[in-house]
Order: structure tokens, then sequence, then C-alpha cells
């Protein structure tokens, strides 16, 4: 079929397929005759994952996705779908078709939680995406950890991991001294850094006392950090402090497994009232 002089549909189609989510779609406003071409399964279906089948399976996907088209299923994809039994959520970036994972709470590595008579407790909250979140009630120590395989995700791409949490309305301690945050890479550590579990938002800050200041200054400098990075306000409601950054890259050859991990397990200090929802990993 002719489409615009000598230039048929389909290729209209293998051209706009070879640039982005972001390009298909301003094709799509700029004239009636570039809609077919620009809504056609040969350009959306380029822009999913090469693993969307297994992503979308009835097997993952909870509950299952109906779609009409390729680029319906792309914009399906982009505002978060529950995958593996409801204990990860998956998105794709809009403008670009990058992935991105949070790993549930059920999903993290969470010191003790298990324990019989566990200071930890799980249950569900209206806020949260997952059937359960994780709450701590008391303990001197947090280590919370997720895992993830490079291969799941982008290649080219630089990630960072943030852990996604909540301060509920009574908690303790969790602000005392800042939190310790690394990605490693088997045995190879990719990033450390410090973050500070507190809703940005509390401007009544922590205990003032002076005995009990002098205490958490001690504290702080045996981590030797400072106070670390501050968490900030997501758009969902919740909050999150960064763990770090790590690149994926292109080879087959370059599939690892990256671990995620944040704990405070220096200050020796009851805490409480912290909601963990999970790690999210996505495209920096």
């Amino acid at each position: 079929m002719a489409y615009l002089g000598n230039i048929s549909e389909d290729c209209v189609s293998k051209i706009l397929s070879l640039t982005s989510p972001q390009d298909a779609c301003r094709f799509l406003a700029v004239s009636k005759e570039f809609r077919n071409p620009a809504e056609s399964n040969v350009v959306w279906n380029k822009f999913l994952p090469s693993d969307c089948h297994h992503i979308v399976s009835s097997t993952t996907c909870v509950p299952p996705l109906m779609f009409s088209s390729k680029k319906e299923l792309y914009f399906l994809l982009s505002d978060s779908i529950l995958v593996d039994a409801g204990n990860k959520a998956f998105a794709l970036e809009k403008s670009t078709g990058r992935k991105s994972y949070i790993l549930s709470a059920r999903e993290l590595s969470i010191l003790h939680i298990n324990d019989v008579g566990s200071n930890w407790t799980s249950k569900s909250i209206q806020e949260s995406r997952f059937s359960e979140v994780a709450e701590l009630k008391a303990a001197e120590r947090i280590e919370i950890k997720g895992k993830i395989r490079s291969e799941t995700l982008s290649p080219h791409t630089k990630y960072g991991a943030y852990l996604v949490f909540k301060i509920g309305d009574h908690a303790y301690g969790l602000d005392s001294i800042p939190c310790e945050t690394f990605i490693a890479s088997g045995e190879r550590v990719l990033a450390t850094n410090t973050a500070t579990l507190r809703d940005p938002n509390d401007k009544k800050g922590p205990l003032q006392g002076l005995f009990y200041g002098n205490r958490m200054q001690k504290m702080k400098e045996r981590v030797n950090k400072g106070d670390g990075g501050a968490a900030r306000k997501r758009e969902d409601g919740w909050l999150e402090i960064e763990v770090g950054e790590f690149f994926v890259g292109g080879e087959e050859s370059d599939d690892e497994e990256i671990t995620m991990r944040v704990m405070e397990i220096k200050g020796y200090h009851l805490k409480g009232g912290l909601i963990v929802e999970g790690i999210e990993v996505r495209p920096n």
C-alpha cells in the first residue's frame, strides 16, 4: 500500500520502532496519517522487554492482564503491575521502556523476622500495593537485605536502589544514628553510603537530653559519616532513602546477583515503628 508518497505504512512502522516510546507518541499527535503505523504492534513490540511474555504470563502476573494490542500492554506495564505471586511490583519507565522492580517486604531478608517471638510483624495496610508490609515493634539491631539478578533488568542502564518505608505514629529511636547502606555484586562492593530513617516533614527531631545527646553523638562518630542522606517523600505517599547505585551491562556473561542492604547494628539502643514496604530498583 502506498503511503506518504512512495513510503509504505509498514516501512514507517519499522522506522518508528527504531526510535523510542516517547517519539512514537509524538508521531501519534502529528497527523492522522501516522496513527496506524505509530500504533502498530511492530512498533510497540520493539519497546517491550524481551522477557515480556514471562512477566505477563498467567502464572506470574496478579491478576492476569487483559490487552488487545502491544501498545495497550506497554501502557498497562508503565502503570505498574504485581508479579511473582504478588510479591514484586514491575513497571516500565514510560518514556524509555526501561524496567524497574519493587521487591516487597516478603521478598526481603530481614534480621530476626522469622524468629519465635520476633520483634517484627507482618500486616496489611491500605496504603501498600502489596498484601503485607513488615513493621518493627522493638529491636536493638536492624538489617534489611534484598537481592536481584542483573539479567532481569534493562541492559546498558544505571540503576538506583531505594528502601521504601513509612514511620509509624509511635516510632522511636530510628533516627538516633544513621543507617549504613551498601550494594554488592558477589563479593565486590559497588556502593556504600549512610542514610537517616526519618520523615523529612517531622519537625520534632530526636530526643535532645544532655546525656542522650552525648551518647548519640559518640555513636554517630563511630559510624563516622554524620547524619547520612535524608529520606524523601515519594509520589505514592511513602518515604525512601537511597541504598546506592549500580550499572547493568549488556552482555549475558555480565549476569550478576546484586545485593542491597540497609543496617543499623552499632547503636544497640531500642528502636521501633519502622514500616517497610520493600526495596525499589529503578533506572537513574
